[in-house]
């Protein structure tokens, strides 16, 4: 387990290089701004220049809070309407989504931030915590999860205002990575309870296909990127390991320079 103190949210990472050819092999993770309310198993969305990051659990409870990134320090939003911890987020800074997580009881709750206040969306069909994310505001998926048994396979789809059922994730899991978008998502890692699993699954708007599994099963993980780039990062065991997809396969690339387990992730693939 990490320690508390080492769990900050979101990390930043450099490249050293420009070219697309060598992002994998010189990408570098490097410390960013703190965030202002110390807390793990947060909701996260954005981009490296443009995050946010939003409730979760701090000392001495559960917070509403939401903060804003602008490449190097975290500046206050608008606090949620559900305070909440272990929920999940897509979207953008000026266009988020989170939804899901625990009050402490299961929750359905989503909330659409639109870069300085949240308002309340449609609930989700089926209230859990820990689930996997991907997508925008006006089009997220939310799939896997814990609730209301032990492990989920049930896929949701946003449109903006309501959540529609798609295609039931092939492995049941909670606490998995997500990347990419409603119409070209990827699912990976998680725990089946107790098992770890690296499963990797591809989504193509309607079903869920396997492909190659993460060379770390982890849960916890979190993720950044798009169906056929991303990256898996942090979670446990491997909590410093990353692990970037190239549409077909994992390689281990760059660690974290901390261990990172429930925290949160967005961005993408060279700029997390």
């Amino acid at each position: 387990m990490a320690k508390y103190s080492d769990i900050k949210g979101f990390t930043v990472q450099t490249l050293a290089s420009d070219t697309a050819a060598s992002a994998l092999d010189a990408g570098t993770w490097s410390s960013g701004g703190d965030l202002n309310i110390a807390r793990r198993n947060l909701g996260g969305a954005g981009i490296q220049t443009a995050g946010l990051a939003f409730g979760g659990e701090a000392t001495p409870g559960n917070t509403a809070d939401t903060e804003e990134y602008n490449g190097s320090s975290w500046a206050e939003g608008g606090d949620m309407g559900t305070t909440r911890k272990q929920l999940s987020g897509c979207g953008t800074q000026t266009a988020g989504l989170a939804f899901g997580g625990a009050t402490p009881s299961l929750t359905g709750a989503t909330e659409e931030y639109n870069g300085s206040s949240w308002t309340a969306g449609g609930s989700l069909s089926t209230a859990r915590k820990i689930i996997g994310p991907a997508g925008t505001q006006t089009a997220g998926l939310a799939f896997g999860g814990e609730g209301p048994g032990p492990t989920n396979s049930a896929t949701e789809e946003y449109d903006g205002s309501s959540w529609t059922s798609g295609g039931a994730l092939n492995t049941a899991r909670q606490d998995l990575g997500g990347a990419g978008t409603q119409t070209a998502g990827l699912a990976f890692g998680g725990s089946t309870v107790p098992p770890v699993t690296g499963v990797t699954e591809e989504y193509n708007g309607t079903a869920w296909t396997e492909v190659n599994d993460l060379n770390t099963p982890r849960y916890a993980v979190r993720g950044a990127g798009i169906q056929t780039a991303a990256l898996a990062f942090g979670g446990s065991p491997g909590a410093t390991e990353t692990e970037a997809w190239d549409g077909t396969s994992w390689s281990t690339v760059a660690e974290l320079s901390s261990s990172k387990m429930l925290a949160a992730g967005e961005g993408t693939q060279d700029a997390d």
